[in-house]
């Protein structure tokens, strides 16, 4: 059994705060071992309902931050940006399963630190749905046939993951209080869990599903100011729905989703 990992770092137990999702800033250190401490347990758990193989894909920001030599030694990492399919670099049809560690909720949520991908996006829609990072990346992996069977961060992302995914194995590790605090797990406590997650997850494998893209596929993005859909509307393909909407058709999801990101950054 063949396991791909994508972990992400505002879905760690106890990170609330910006500083502490980022390089320099004075949390960020401890914080980055946190995040390679629930990968483990995550690895864990997957080893211990029978994985053999385990790829993690470094998916925060610079894409630097899990601490490679902290790591379960049966494991490979793919760090380091950018990246072709960002954060889901690596994944092939041969995986049997994907597993989404430390992830937040969808931009205009009521999630810990919620986003989509750029503090640019507003919303942003796949075939009309709206979706966040959790959707984006289970539709690649629905691309290529493989399920998305765990889900860990706050309790706004878990629940936007069971209403999108359904059959899913999802891990709370905080509860939000607002946008920058939380209830959190202590995080051993938080490791704990999440290995049972694995497991269970890997357990229920027959019952999971993938999220299948449509095709063609239409992305469409609501940035925050009408300036950044101008840089976002240069793209050829992209269609300017309103002041700050830009949309663009590919013929296949993966065409839509490479369309999207060269507008969040020309945005």
């Amino acid at each position: 059994m063949k396991v791909f990992i994508s972990v992400d770092m505002e879905g760690v137990c106890g990170v609330v705060n910006w500083n502490q999702t980022q390089h320099g800033k004075e949390d960020y250190e401890r914080f980055r071992r946190l995040m390679t401490q629930e990968v483990n347990a995550a690895v864990e758990g997957a080893f211990a309902a029978g994985a053999k193989d385990i790829v993690v894909n470094d998916s925060h920001g610079s894409m630097r931050n899990v601490v490679i030599e902290d790591l379960n030694p049966d494991i490979r990492l793919i760090t380091g940006s950018s990246k072709p399919m960002s954060m889901m670099e690596g994944l092939t049809a041969d995986f049997d399963a994907v597993f989404l560690v430390g992830y937040h909720s969808q931009a205009s949520s009521t999630g810990v630190l919620n986003h989509t991908y750029t503090g640019r996006v507003a919303h942003y829609w796949v075939n009309g749905m709206v979706m966040g990072e959790t959707g984006m990346n289970a539709l690649i992996a629905g691309h290529y046939g493989v399920p998305v069977v765990l889900v860990t961060g706050d309790s706004v992302v878990t629940k936007e993951a069971e209403e999108l995914l359904g059959k899913v194995t999802t891990v709370t590790v905080k509860e939000p209080r607002s946008q920058f605090s939380a209830l959190c797990l202590h995080p051993s406590k938080a490791r704990e869990i999440i290995k049972e997650g694995a497991k269970r997850a890997l357990e229920n494998l027959a019952e999971a599903k993938p999220l299948v893209p449509v095709t063609p596929s239409t992305v469409r993005l609501q940035f925050h100011t009408s300036g950044q859909a101008d840089g976002a509307a240069i793209m050829p393909g992209a269609v300017r729905i309103d002041p700050v909407t830009v949309e663009f058709t590919g013929k296949d999801y993966l065409e839509a989703y490479r369309g999207a990101r060269t507008m969040m950054t020309l945005a």
